[in-house]
């Protein structure tokens, strides 16, 4: 192999490796600026569009069966209607200081008319409620709907140590309880508003800097190569 040759092929390994660092797909997401355990809280989800051509029209929330939530109430968005169903329970079942025969199942949003997420945007869905189960965390999984009739279930459990599979469920970690039963944080309006806005602040800021260095890196990668070129045809 020519000097030149082995140049080439250390430049383009160094390319190869700045595509696979690349950040991966978007998903759905789930946060909350005062979930905790056996407390009242909200949980806001993270919908990204990843249709190259169609709007994302219909978003479905399920929560989960096996830890029911004694009340749940969705977030009014302009442009959307917001539905909440309830199901009957297996067995009766006692929620922190509720007893339940049933529970809300799913939380929809509908976008109306010709609305809905535009292509290369993302929105954030929100319900407020509890008690939130004893636990590390909770998973719920969505359905997203595009204009073009299109589906994706957000539904892929997460197994430990393996990688991140390709529709992973929204889950959510879950603060420790602080005896009063209204979350981990205040649940006034500013705080929450504050807690969502640093949330978004700060991921921006590591989007914005992860696209920062790997450009940089591919700027070098290519500059390396141009260099080891121009070597090559002097000595040539």
């Amino acid at each position: 192999m020519t000097r030149t040759t082995a140049r080439l092929a250390a430049a383009l390994s160094a390319i190869a490796l700045v595509a696979v660092a690349a950040p991966a797909s978007a998903h759905v997401g789930v946060s909350s600026p005062d979930a905790a355990k056996e407390g009242f809280g909200k949980a806001v989800f993270r919908v990204p569009n990843e249709s190259d051509s169609a709007a994302t029209t219909k978003i479905v929330v399920t929560l989960p069966a096996e830890t029911p939530f004694a009340f749940v109430s969705a977030e009014a968005k302009p442009g959307w209607t917001a539905t909440v169903t309830k199901a009957p329970l297996d067995k009766p079942t006692t929620v922190g200081d509720y007893d339940l025969t049933e529970a809300v199942s799913t939380v929809t949003w509908t976008a109306k008319g010709d609305g809905g997420i535009p292509v290369g945007q993302f929105d954030e869905f929100a319900i407020s409620g509890g008690p939130f189960p004893d636990a590390d965390s909770i998973s719920f999984s969505a359905q997203q709907t595009y204009a073009d009739g299109e589906v994706v279930d957000w539904d892929q459990p997460q197994a430990e140590g393996e990688a991140e599979p390709e529709h992973p469920a929204p889950t959510l970690t879950l603060g420790e309880p602080t005896g009063d039963h209204h979350g981990a944080a205040s649940t006034t309006a500013d705080t929450e508003d504050a807690a969502a806005t640093t949330e978004a602040s700060d991921d921006d800021s590591s989007t914005g800097l992860g696209t920062w260095l790997g450009g940089a890196a591919l700027l070098v990668a290519l500059a390396a190569l141009v260099v080891s070129l121009r070597q090559n045809r002097r000595r040539a």
